[in-house]
Order: C-alpha cells, then sequence, then structure tokens
C-alpha cells in the first residue's frame, strides 16, 4: 500500500508529461485519422484512461515483488506467444492479437515489461566490473526467444525493438571490447541467416528500398516517399490542423500509427516538430535523470531499460518516417494510435514512479 510520505515521493513532473504528451497524440490521431471510419481518437481516449488506471493501481504493489515473480511472468508471456502462433487468427496480415470481448491485446508488446523486469533480476545481484560470458549469455537466450517467437507471427518490428532493452542491461552491467566484438559478430551471423531463411520478401523489399525507393515508387517506396513528401511540404509553419494534403487524402498510409511524425511534419512544420519534440525530450530526460535516484541495483537496471525501450521506439520511428530506417512497424511511443502499445509504455513509466516513490523506504 502507499503511505502520506510515499505519495509525496511520486514524480508528478513524469506523469504530467506522460499525460501531456499522451494528449497530444489523441490531438493528432483525431487529425491523421479525420477521415477515416473507427474514431481512433476516442478508442486512444479508452486506452488513455485505462492506462491511467492501470498505473496508479501498479503503484500500490513494490516493485520488487514483481521482480521476483519476472521469471513467471515471462514464461506466461513466451506460453502465450506460442500459443498464439499455434491457435492464432491472422489480423493485418499476423498472428499477433487476442480478441476480446471489446479490446485486443498485443501480448508482445507486454512481453517487454517481463523481459525488464527479467533482466533486473538476472542484473540486480551482478556486481563484477564487466559484463560475465554466464550473464551475458543466459539473458541473451531469454531476449532471443522471444524476438524468434514475435518474428514468427511475423512482426519483425516488435522482434527488434527488444534487443535496445537488452543492450541497455549490457550497458549497466559493463561491455568489454572482446564482448562488443562477439555482439557484434552474432549480430551480423543472425542478419545473414535470416536474410537467408526468415525474412519475407516484403521485408527484404524494405530494407533494400532504404536505399533507393525511388525506383519503386508505386510499391516498396510509397511509403518513405510519400512521407518524404508530407514532412517536406509541411515548411516552416505546416498547412494546419486537419488541413494536411497527404494525410487527408490518403496518399500517406499508416498515418495515425507508424506515420503519425509525418503528419505533425505537414500539419504543423517545423515549428510543430519542434514544440512537440521538445515535449517529447523533456520525457525522455526526466526517465534517464530519474536513473540514479532508485536506492539499489534493480531499480536502477529498471528505470535505464525503460528509457531505453522508449528512445529506442522513438528515434527508430523517426528516422523511418524520414527514410533513414527500413519500415519497422514500430509505433511512436505515446503519440502513434495503439493500446497496447500506449499500456505497455504506461506499465513501464509506473515502474520508474514506483521505484522513485520507494527509495527512502527502509533507510
Amino acid at each position: 500500500m502507499i503511505n502520506q510520505t510515499q505519495i509525496k515521493d511520486i514524480d508528478w513532473i513524469l506523469i504530467a508529461l506522460l499525460v501531456v504528451n499522451t494528449l497530444i497524440g489523441i490531438a493528432v490521431i483525431y487529425s491523421s485519422s479525420h477521415y477515416l471510419p473507427g474514431n481512433y481518437y476516442l478508442r486512444q481516449v479508452f486506452w488513455t484512461l485505462l492506462s491511467l488506471a492501470v498505473l496508479l493501481v501498479l503503484l500500490t504493489v513494490d516493485y520488487n515483488i514483481f521482480v521476483t515473480y519476472s521469471l513467471y511472468l515471462y514464461i506466461a508471456c513466451i506460453f502465450i506467444l506460442g500459443g498464439i502462433l499455434i491457435f492464432g487468427k491472422l489480423i493485418a496480415g499476423t498472428k499477433s492479437w487476442i480478441k476480446l470481448e471489446f479490446i485486443q491485446i498485443q501480448p508482445s508488446e507486454i512481453t517487454k515489461i517481463a523481459i525488464i523486469l527479467l533482466l533486473a533480476r538476472i542484473f540486480s545481484e551482478f556486481k563484477r566490473k564487466y559484463l560475465s560470458n554466464e550473464a551475458g549469455i543466459s539473458s541473451s537466450a531469454f531476449v532471443l526467444l522471444a524476438v524468434v517467437l514475435v518474428a514468427l507471427q511475423p512482426d519483425l518490428g516488435t522482434a527488434l525493438s527488444y534487443i535496445p532493452i537488452l543492450l541497455g542491461a549490457f550497458i549497466l552491467a559493463g561491455l568489454t571490447r572482446k564482448t562488443l566484438v562477439i555482439l557484434l559478430i552474432f549480430t551480423l551471423v543472425i542478419g545473414i541467416v535470416s536474410w537467408g531463411f526468415f525474412l519475407k520478401d516484403y521485408q527484404k523489399d524494405r530494407i533494400t528500398t532504404l536505399l533507393t525507393p525511388e525506383k519503386d515508387p508505386l510499391g516498396t517506396g510509397y511509403h518513405i516517399l510519400q512521407s518524404k513528401i508530407a514532412i517536406g511540404s509541411g515548411g516552416l509553419f505546416g498547412k494546419g490542423y486537419v488541413r494536411g494534403t497527404q494525410s487527408q487524402l490518403q496518399f500517406l498510409p499508416a498515418r495515425h500509427t507508424d506515420f503519425i511524425f509525418a503528419v505533425i511534419g505537414e500539419e504543423l512544420g517545423f515549428v510543430g516538430v519542434v514544440v512537440i519534440g521538445l515535449f517529447y525530450f523533456l520525457f525522455l530526460a526526466r526517465l534517464f535523470w530519474s536513473v540514479p535516484q532508485s536506492r539499489d541495483r534493480t531499480g536502477v537496471y529498471i528505470i535505464f531499460m525503460v528509457a531505453m525501450m522508449i528512445t529506442s521506439q522513438f528515434f527508430i520511428n523517426v528516422f523511418m518516417t524520414i527514410g533513414l530506417f527500413p519500415i519497422a512497424g514500430i509505433p511512436l511511443p505515446l503519440l502513434s494510435y495503439g493500446g497496447s502499445s500506449l499500456l505497455t509504455n504506461y506499465i513501464a513509466v509506473s515502474l520508474v514512479l514506483n521505484i522513485k516513490m520507494r527509495r527512502f523506504v527502509n533507510i
């Protein structure tokens, strides 16, 4: 439970930045899906209220309890991911969803939380100067299993989003040059094997199109080209809210999800991108600033991995929309439409808040 002292130690600034960025996202989702059926912005409002309620409930439970049962949570997520591959139905070309009566849940998103908690448990008592082979191999195995299961759905974007979480744990544990070289070689081998045996043709096209999108402007290069046109046409002040031609005339695909940054650039221009980017960077900075405020190593690892997870997704999405990264299907955290993604990020932030508000307990 929470006492009055812990309530005073809640990082209300972090909560405010979280909510402000979410509200900005709802506003942009309304604009980007203005002429689409489905009332996506109202769905996002529902997920926001649900996510905020879950965040507040999770604050009442000590984060160490979640860490203690992290292995069971991870195993449950793995079984669910495996079960979806066998029994799941294709939705938008992937077996990524569990459809309930009123909502759809994407377990691969929630698995990020399980991975963060499990890695924090593995490394919480790790006190060597450099990352050991045992810790590196065991933690990599846990993450790689989840990566493979999600990639088979196929959802390569979400699968790749697990990697920065693992990298965050490795950075804190202490990467030697030898370990770094081994990881790079391992990544290269996995990439070559995946290209030859696992990647679908459309996934290969997304990678090759990154260099020359103009070769297939109506096919594989369409998304990147339309995104660049939308952002470039926004100019300094943009075309105006709900007035973007690329988005409103439906030239820009996935404009309320993966390419929502392009909508911001087109409708609000460079100034709008800077203002919204400032709010977002304040949020990210607050996360990283929270890292040394933990009372124990477990908390340090959790906060840093949460910050790495959200930051990496932010930059990958932005780079994707401006043509500097292959289209990977990674949403812009808090801003893109997506209930499971929003819920996962709120749970992740709740862990950060949980750690900070209990840093003076039993001291």
